[in-house]
């Protein structure tokens, strides 16, 4: 049975296909382990335990050896009790691990895929039956269109109308779904008045009874299309059994950054994919977003929601139980306090040389293919490895095959385009996996680990740049994980690093590259951007590469760096001066004629907070939500377009109807400026 779909509801409920969609339920009562310090000084609780519950005693495994403990068929509740009891000495595993993905490790099988092939095979059948649904027109009846904070709404008033939506925005609070868009090979349009429309979606969801259905804004759009069939009287038909998990909202910190992910409900025995907001969906695709399931042993409802943190967290986990080793509740290996001075010479971060702002030609960027996972399979760094290096460590062990894996499919991509979506989604695990061993609530991280994979990482760097140094190269910058050199055979460098580190590693070799400078003068480590030797474009850290920027002033940007593509050396560069002004000139002159499209003139940004004491962008769009009915969160991404840059005052994409020319114009010279540097007397 090829599994799309799986969750736990007293049972271990699976979805799959075997000539037609198939529902199995298997009895998989809640347990957990426990392992006691000192059994004798707990018999009271014991002997409860073994009253109300079925407890089993004997020895269970851990990544550090075996453990004398407990069994015991018990919730979560009793577990957290049991912490109480014993005041947290209590050692208690697999405690939070989830039920469905506990049940297919121990029987070995896996989602989206048969039980007979490899998890780890980039080639897989997809058999699953699909619709693609999006909601193309949704308006908003006598909606107050608010402005930003200081006066904006009193200012726009009298433009209260109709406000119209589309599938391209989440949704608009009342807005009455007029038309929408059905494709199964082919187009098809439900228009008309809304009852109409759901009423017509639903019997169209029956009639096609779909494994799989992609939905741009699928979370804000389903929850509200239920309450709406609901109040007409229509039986909803996203869930095959009418049931729904619910995913709740909620804010969060990560890397000193507010973030937010929406609320969902997800159908049971169907595959919802929000195409809009997934960022494995949108980095993956839907081969991404499956093989993700197939290595992390979630349905792909849930790795289309989670982060490729969540994932390779995941993953760890399924690879843990398919092993059986135990998962710990809570993390016993915390990092203790330390002295300034030993934190100082341990936690030091990635290496970084700091170029010199300039032009440079027939210049080599040398990268080792994910630096940090290869270092942990090499070095076989995991917390019970540190002091018994003689172990294969857990962590060593199972990154090795997702580095395998990834190997694989990045030569396959060169060839193959469908490849692209799972090394895209294996990247971004593999880039997570070095964090993961350093935060505190990490099943299998020890900051240990973290910080000896950064340590051994800058002395790669250290020595790959004597090295070249050696074979009479120039070293021009260096970061992490990748350093630019000019001179000398590339071929016999890359060759050397290789035998010298035993980490692979891929070129890229610029005509020219352009390093910016920074306000204070010195070179920036982070931008840049030049000619590859295939004629495209490569760019880091410019506006165009910003997730703030605004699509219109990206645009410009971007045609200016086509533009310069065009030059094989400086002196052409020189030459595309007069062509770059024009370009920047009829951008500048598009904003004065208000002939842009105002949603590219979106500033999409995440709000750090729900209170802002100072008046600034963020604080008028916050408003501007509360106005519109929407409950903003720390984390949240909203838009916004700047009708007034002196006073903040700011709209909704949705509503706006005007904005500062002023201010834009300012974003596009910032974005002309960049570019523009190439222009300017260079010194090499």
């Amino acid at each position: 049975m090829w599994i799309f779909d799986s969750y736990y509801k007293g049972s271990v409920e699976l979805w799959g296909r075997e000539n037609g969609p198939v529902k199995v339920s298997a009895p998989f009562p809640h347990s957990f382990y426990m392992h006691l310090r000192d059994p004798p000084a707990h018999r009271e609780m014991l002997a409860a335990l073994e009253d109300l519950y079925r407890v089993e005693e004997g020895t269970f495994r851990t990544i550090f050896g075996p453990l004398e403990g407990y069994r015991i068929f018990a919730s979560r509740k009793v577990a957290e009790k049991i912490e109480i009891q014993t005041r947290y000495s209590a050692q208690l595993y697999n405690v939070d691990v989830r039920h469905d993905q506990w049940y297919m490790a121990k029987h070995d099988l896996f989602p989206c895929g048969e039980k007979d092939e490899s998890r780890f095979s980039p080639d897989f059948p997809i058999p699953l039956t699909s619709l693609q649904i999006e909601v193309k027109s949704a308006v908003v009846k006598g909606a107050e269109r608010a402005g930003g904070a200081g006066g904006g709404g009193a200012r726009r008033a009298e433009d209260a109308e109709d406000a119209e939506g589309t599938g391209s925005s989440p949704l608009l609070p009342g807005a009455e779904i007029t038309s929408i868009q059905i494709c199964r090979g082919r187009k098809r349009w439900l228009n008309g008045p809304e009852r109409t429309v759901i009423a017509d979606l639903m019997e169209l969801i029956r009639s096609y009874n779909p494994d799989l259905i992609l939905f741009p804004y699928a979370d804000n759009w389903v929850p509200a299309m239920l309450r709406k069939a609901e109040r007409y009287g229509i039986e909803p038909a996203f869930s095959r059994s009418g049931w729904f998990k619910s995913m709740a909202p909620k804010s969060y910190w990560s890397y000193g950054r507010a973030n937010h992910k929406e609320g969902a409900l997800i159908p049971e025995g169907r595959v919802l994919i929000d195409t809009a907001r997934s960022f494995v969906y949108r980095e993956g695709g839907l081969k991404g977003v499956l093989m993700a399931s197939r290595l992390t042993g979630l349905s792909p409802n849930l790795t289309s929601r989670f982060t490729p943190g969540t994932l390779i967290s995941s993953y760890e986990v399924f690879e843990a139980l398919r092993r059986g080793v135990a998962v710990p509740f809570r993390k016993s290996d915390a990092e203790s306090t330390r002295r300034i001075t030993d934190l100082r010479a341990c936690d030091r971060g990635g290496m970084m040389f700091q170029p010199q702002p300039g032009i440079y030609e027939r210049v080599y960027q040398i990268d080792f293919t994910s630096l940090y996972p290869s270092i942990i399979v090499k070095y076989n760094l995991s917390p019970e490895s540190l002091e018994h290096p003689e172990v294969r460590g857990f962590l060593a062990t199972v990154i090795s095959s997702l580095l395998d894996l990834r190997i694989e499919t990045k030569k396959r991509k060169k060839t193959d385009p469908e490849y692209r979506g799972i090394d895209s989604v294996l990247k971004w695990m593999l880039v997570t996996c070095f964090g993961y061993t350093g935060y505190r609530n990490a099943k299998f991280g020890q900051i240990q680990v973290h910080e000896r994979i950064t340590a051994i990482s800058r002395d790669l760097l250290m020595d790959i740049k004597e090295l070249a140094e050696d074979m009479d190269f120039e070293v021009l910058h260096g970061i992490v994980d990748c350093l630019w050199i000019r001179g000398g055979s590339i071929s016999n460098y890359q060759r050397a690093v290789e035998e010298m580190t035993g980490i692979l590693t891929e070129v890229d070799s610029f005509d020219w590259i352009a390093f910016l400078p920074m306000a204070d003068g010195w070179g920036s480590y982070t931008r840049y951007f030049g000619r590859l030797d295939n004629g495209e474009m490569k760019a880091r850290g410019v506006a165009a590469r910003r997730g703030d920027t605004p699509h219109y002033v990206r645009r410009m940007q971007t045609d200016l760096l086509a533009l310069l593509a065009r030059a094989e050396s400086r002196e052409e560069l020189h030459l595309l001066r007069p062509e770059a002004e024009e370009v920047h000139r009829g951008y500048r002159q598009g904003l004065m004629d208000a002939r842009v499209d105002l949603r590219e003139l979106a500033v999409r940004r995440r709000l750090s907070r729900t209170c802002y004491i100072r008046r600034c962008a963020e604080a008028s769009a916050l408003q501007a939500l509360k106005s519109a009915g929407r409950r903003p969160a720390p984390g949240m991404e909203v838009g916004y377009v700047v009708a007034d840059a002196r006073r903040w005052e700011v709209d909704l994409v949705e509503e706006a109807a005007e904005y500062d020319a002023r201010y834009y114009e300012k974003l596009l010279d910032k974005a002309w400026e960049e570019v523009a540097f190439v222009f300017g007397p260079q010194t090499e």
